[in-house]
């Protein structure tokens, strides 16, 4: 009996040194296949379509097509390939693009092996992951509206309070004692009250305004 399949891993900076220290601390996680690399944001959304990964790791700061623009372009063209955003420093602005963008995370280069596997193990089974470096720049944010969000129901709080706890829809579904559709029409619901396009957004706002414990 064979068991689940490694998740295939795509991982994309344009300084090659780097590319191989990545490689090198996380392929000795035997759930983890790399099955490409990308040394351009060009060159990494065609390497998608061909290597169809479930989660790339993906450095922000590059020449010509950044990492921002690669992010929203493979969660147009592979919408089942999650994106964490992996850079030197967490700055609002730069974190703020790179969820709108559809990342499921962001984290600093400086992140541990360890923490890196969580995220990109967190990214393949839909759940957000934010270095406290990034929480705390969205923190800071100040560009929406203080009352957004204050019009959520009851139950919608209390599905975005599990989001926060890193549920995904059908685990929430469970712990709720409703229909997947459903939470995730709860979801839905959420993003558009917030004025988010992401569930790691809808997170980082929900604790920045006090939404959810």
């Amino acid at each position: 009996m064979t068991g689940p399949r490694p998740i295939r891993l795509m991982i994309v900076d344009d300084h090659a040194v780097v590319r191989s220290g990545l490689t090198a601390s996380l392929l000795v996680f035997d759930d983890l296949e790399l099955v490409g690399e990308a040394a351009s944001g060009e060159q990494a959304v065609r390497l998608c379509l061909e290597a169809e990964p479930d989660v790339v790791l993906m450095d922000l700061v590059m020449p010509g097509m950044d990492g921002v623009a690669a992010t929203q372009a493979i969660r147009e063209s592979c919408p089942g390939t999650q994106v964490v955003a992996l850079t030197s420093f967490a700055e609002q602005e730069g974190v703020q693009a790179a969820l709108k963008a559809g990342a499921a995370g962001y984290l600093l280069k400086n992140a541990t092996a360890e923490e890196l596997v969580a995220a990109i193990r967190g990214a393949a089974a839909g759940k957000p992951a934010l270095s406290p470096e990034s929480a705390r720049a969205l923190t800071q944010a100040t560009s929406r509206p203080l009352s957004r969000g204050h019009d959520l129901t009851r139950r919608e709080r209390e599905v975005l309070s599990l989001m926060a706890r890193g549920l995904s829809n059908l685990e929430i579904a469970h712990r709720l004692s409703i229909s997947p559709s459903t939470a995730k029409f709860h979801v839905s619901n959420i993003l558009s009250k917030l004025g988010v396009a992401s569930r790691t957004e809808a997170v980082a706002l929900a604790l920045q305004r006090q939404l959810v414990d």
